[in-house]
């Protein structure tokens, strides 16, 4: 593993919400993040939204890291990394690692975790776990 770890949406949202040093980033689209929802982290901050990849073509953000450190992300910061399933906010800890910054951890599950048996993401993720976020 070339990052801290993975934990659950529920272990993030501890996280974040217990320590002013901890960051959660959602590594989502902008589409994403205005259509689907945004996590919430408490009611004096919010989540860090820096996209890995740009909506609609898929292209890497090719300044993912340079726009963490913009976001006031410094070296020894614990970054809790957020997507819709869990699989694009690996790269992103892992990036974030090797660029210096972390512990960098991933969000397993995501926001809105797998599909169930009806190709709804109602099984698992942030949302599913109840935890603050709000649409729109």
């Amino acid at each position: 593993m070339t990052y801290a770890g993975d934990v659950t949406p529920s272990e993030a949202f501890a996280a974040v919400t217990e320590s002013e040093d901890a960051v959660l980033v959602d590594v989502r689209t902008r589409a994403e993040w205005a259509y689907v929802g945004v996590p919430q982290v408490d009611s004096h901050r919010a989540p860090v939204l820096v996209e890995w990849q740009h909506y609609p073509d898929g292209a890497l953000n090719d300044s993912f890291v340079d726009e963490l450190k913009a976001a006031g992300i410094v070296e020894g910061t614990p970054i809790y990394f957020l997507c819709r399933s869990g699989a694009r906010s690996i790269s992103a800890a892992e990036a974030a690692t090797a660029a210096g910054l972390g512990p960098a951890y991933n969000v397993v599950e995501g926001f809105e975790g797998p599909h169930d048996a009806d190709g709804h993401r109602t099984v698992a993720g942030w949302k599913v776990a109840g935890l603050p976020w709000k649409q729109g």
